[in-house]
């Protein structure tokens, strides 16, 4: 890394944990980008007095100023940058005051809602407009069940959590559109937001700020902030704020036809494209259209990802068992592969629980070889979603007619050797995995261009985020791909 380095923050939530990471990026660009986490610190949703799961997003605030200030000890910075999950939202009333934290997607609250939505907006509608799969939690189902609440009457505005955090950091508001295409809300053509959607289900049509493309410049540190952090007027950019989006930018792909798996808490599937599929069969299929960096759209499934995974992990810490990730995967190798195989997308594996004891029943019910040891769950978990990661992409392929060579698999799910190689074998294609930090890269990498520091186009800026990973390669066992496809065929 050259002497004369430029230095970015970037904010990373995630639904289980965040971090604030100080990145140095080489202006030539030869040195590729330097990643260190600065800070770290949990996140979980928790249940209020009224039995309402929540997050605590004024505290994930607090340790994300404590993380930018770190950050900055180190040398002056030349953006911030933030990514979150999708979906969830702040009411913020007139004067701008949160009304009360978010509440969090995996409340059950929208139950009761979506066929009042769906009456007032038919499905095949729905898709067309926004081109999102129908997911339970998604932004339109949580507004229709917050019209039913007692905030409904003193909200002035919302604002998605990573447009909320900017908000406080800078007092402006905008919605950055990679994670306002995921509300359900956005015309997917004007990528603007779509008032004939908000006018049929009684939504305010200013109800959220106008929509941003990543790489704008939203604002600078308020004098509040500033005197907190020890920092400067540093410029906030809107990056891929969905961090998704923010993951994909940094797949170091060679050319256009790849699959990518941005495997985490979730694992999102799919190819990305340059317009939307909004066919019926699309919709029949669950796929989504979530708009990316560049004028791409990430055309993939939501597959219920490693959740299952650190669920069953919390699970069993309070039964007074610790078992770390290093274990679970050295029990679930001597497991033999495919002994249980599940629907790891099924609804009973969304909420918080008894997760060992669902995937138990489930196993059960399909006269399979229940789970029962640390490493038969891995196993299952494991097993399971690389039948899923198959499925979706050969579907994402056959509606898209994007044809794929590899796959690419980022995040934290990367360094998970075992699910790589199982992936590998269940699609018949090679894997290449990494980076792990795949968000936090995308997130500075477009920070980078709009501060002028790197240029070029998202293949551009691909190649330099590339440079200095460790890639890890994983080729198919073709003689196991039979097995794998007769699995996934019991699924449809």
């Amino acid at each position: 890394m050259g002497e004369q380095v430029a230095a970015f923050a970037a904010v990373d939530l995630g639904a289980t944990s965040g971090r604030v990471i100080r990145a140095e990026v080489d202006p030539s660009g030869a040195d590729g980008v330097r990643l260190r986490e600065v800070v770290r610190f949990a996140n979980a949703a928790e249940a209020d007095d009224g039995g309402t799961l929540r997050w605590d997003l004024s505290s994930l605030f607090e340790q994300v100023l404590q993380g930018l200030q770190t950050a900055g000890e180190a040398g002056p910075l030349l953006g911030i940058g933030i990514d979150t999950w999708a979906v969830d939202y702040g009411l913020l009333d007139a004067a701008g005051q949160l009304l009360a934290e978010p509440v969090a997607y995996r409340d059950s609250r929208t139950e009761q809602v979506i066929e009042q939505v769906h009456a007032a907006v038919p499905p095949d509608e729905l898709y067309g407009v926004s081109g999102m799969q129908h997911l339970p939690f998604n932004t339109i189902y949580q507004l229709a069940a917050e019209r039913r609440g007692q905030l409904w009457d003193r909200a002035d505005q919302a604002l998605l959590l990573p447009d909320l955090l900017a908000y406080w950091l800078t007092g402006q508001r905008v919605s950055e559109l990679t994670n306002a295409s995921s509300t359900a809300l956005l015309d997917q053509r004007s990528r603007a937001w779509s008032q004939v959607l908000m006018d049929r289900l009684g939504i305010p049509a200013d109800l959220f700020p106008p929509v941003v493309e990543p790489g704008t410049q939203i604002g600078v540190l308020t004098a509040e902030i500033r005197e907190r952090t020890g920092l400067g007027a540093v410029p906030v950019y809107a990056v891929g704020s969905h961090d998704t989006a923010s993951a994909v930018a940094s797949v170091p792909a060679e050319g256009s036809d790849f699959a990518y798996i941005s495997s985490g808490t979730w694992s999102l599937v799919g190819v990305e494209l340059d317009a939307p599929v909004l066919t019926e069969e699309s919709r029949a299929a669950n796929f989504t259209n979530e708009l990316g960096v560049d004028g791409t759209v990430r055309y993939l499934r939501n597959v219920m990802g490693l959740w299952v995974l650190s669920e069953s992990q919390r699970v069993w810490a309070e039964r007074g068992q610790q078992i770390g990730i290093e274990q679970l995967l050295t029990g679930a190798a001597h497991v033999p592969a495919r002994r249980t195989v599940l629907n790891v997308d099924h609804p009973d594996f969304l909420p918080p629980g008894d997760m060992p004891a669902r995937l138990a029943a489930h196993a059960r019910s399909t006269g399979q070889p229940e789970p029962v040891t640390p490493g038969e769950v891995a196993r299952c978990v494991i097993d399971s979603l690389a039948v899923a990661y198959r499925r979706a992409i050969a579907d994402a392929t056959s509606l898209s007619g994007k044809p794929v060579r590899v796959v690419h698999i980022v995040g934290g799910g990367s360094r998970n050797a075992l699910l790589c190689q199982a992936a590998a074998d269940a699609i018949g294609l090679p894997v290449i995995a990494g980076p792990e930090e795949g968000t936090a890269l995308g997130n500075v990498l477009v920070q980078a261009r709009a501060a002028r520091v790197l240029g070029g186009d998202l293949s551009a800026l691909r190649r330099v985020g590339a440079r200095g990973l460790e890639l890890r390669h994983y080729e198919p066992d073709l003689s196991e791909y039979q097995a794998w496809a007769a699995v996934g065929s019991a699924f449809g």
